[in-house]
């Protein structure tokens, strides 16, 4: 058993979800991918990680049953750092799955750069924040901005980052009963960027819109269902290429009375905007 052969860290490391408050996107690029700006701003809601040391070089997991192994960001992060580095160490990975699979909140980044951070720690391998974020972009656009730590305005594919400090603020989080594709959507041929680049100054200034909300809502109803009812309520808006949905509130009182007449079959949940990834408040 592996047990036999690990040592054992009961840390939990914590893994923040995020929104993307706004979603802009500008183009297609020459290598296909768009180019893009968005807020990212974490929360404090999050999945959980425990790391036990195994000394064979073995990398396995438990948790995260939902996800394929070949799929796991967890499992490929803490590939690319023994690769990388040449560790002979490996690690069980016990993770507590809270944000949603598919929903635009960015677990699976999120998980990989907590992954990432804590590895780099516990191997004892002493890479820079500037390498940690350079190996995470190979494993997904969003996972720099997790190793980063910061709220941030993003450029490019999300890996232009320039940390923003927000005032605060609760959200509450609609999460529809389906699983999004980024890259179904991305592909759809409705998708026709015309969007004009806007600074921060006008984002500050109210400006701002998720370009993806009409093709998503149209190829997954439940997410334009949900994002109508939520409407309701103030100015609700999809978050990254969904499927969760979001709206500022006043107050976690206020954002329990609208969560208890939600539709049965979503689930939500209500965070506060933090401005700094909490391994870095540690």
């Amino acid at each position: 058993m592996y047990e036999d052969n690990a040592v054992v860290d009961r840390r939990s490391w914590p893994a923040p979800a995020k929104l993307n408050l706004f979603l802009h996107v500008l183009g297609r690029r020459d290598d296909g991918y768009h180019e893009l700006q968005t807020v990212f701003r974490l929360l404090d809601f999050n999945d959980d990680l425990i790391f036990e040391i195994r000394k064979d070089g073995k990398v396995t997991r438990q948790g995260n049953d939902e996800i394929p192994a070949s799929d796991d960001l967890c499992l490929h992060a803490a590939r690319l750092l023994q690769n990388v580095t040449g560790t002979t160490l490996g690690s069980h990975i016990r993770v507590t799955k809270r944000i949603p699979i598919g929903g635009g909140l960015g677990g699976g980044s999120s998980d990989a750069a907590t992954t990432l951070m804590a590895l780099n720690r516990i191997w004892r391998l002493d890479l820079s924040t500037a390498e940690l974020t350079e190996l995470g972009l190979q494993l997904g656009a969003d996972v720099p901005v997790f190793v980063g730590g910061r709220t941030a305005w993003a450029e490019g594919v999300g890996e232009r980052l320039f940390p923003l400090t927000l005032v605060d603020q609760w959200y509450l989080v609609l999460v529809p009963p389906v699983s999004v594709s980024t890259a179904r959507i991305f592909a759809d041929y409705k998708l026709t960027p015309d969007s004009h680049p806007i600074t921060i100054r006008d984002f500050l200034a109210g400006m701002g819109r998720n370009d993806l909300e009409s093709v998503v809502g149209e190829m997954y109803p439940e997410v334009g269902s949900s994002l109508r009812w939520l409407g309701q309520y103030g100015v609700a808006r999809m978050t990254g290429t969904g499927s969760s949905v979001f709206l500022p509130i006043e107050s976690e009182e206020h954002g329990r009375r609208i969560l208890a007449k939600k539709p049965p079959a979503c689930r939500g949940f209500i965070a506060r905007g933090i401005n700094f990834h909490p391994l870095l408040e540690a």
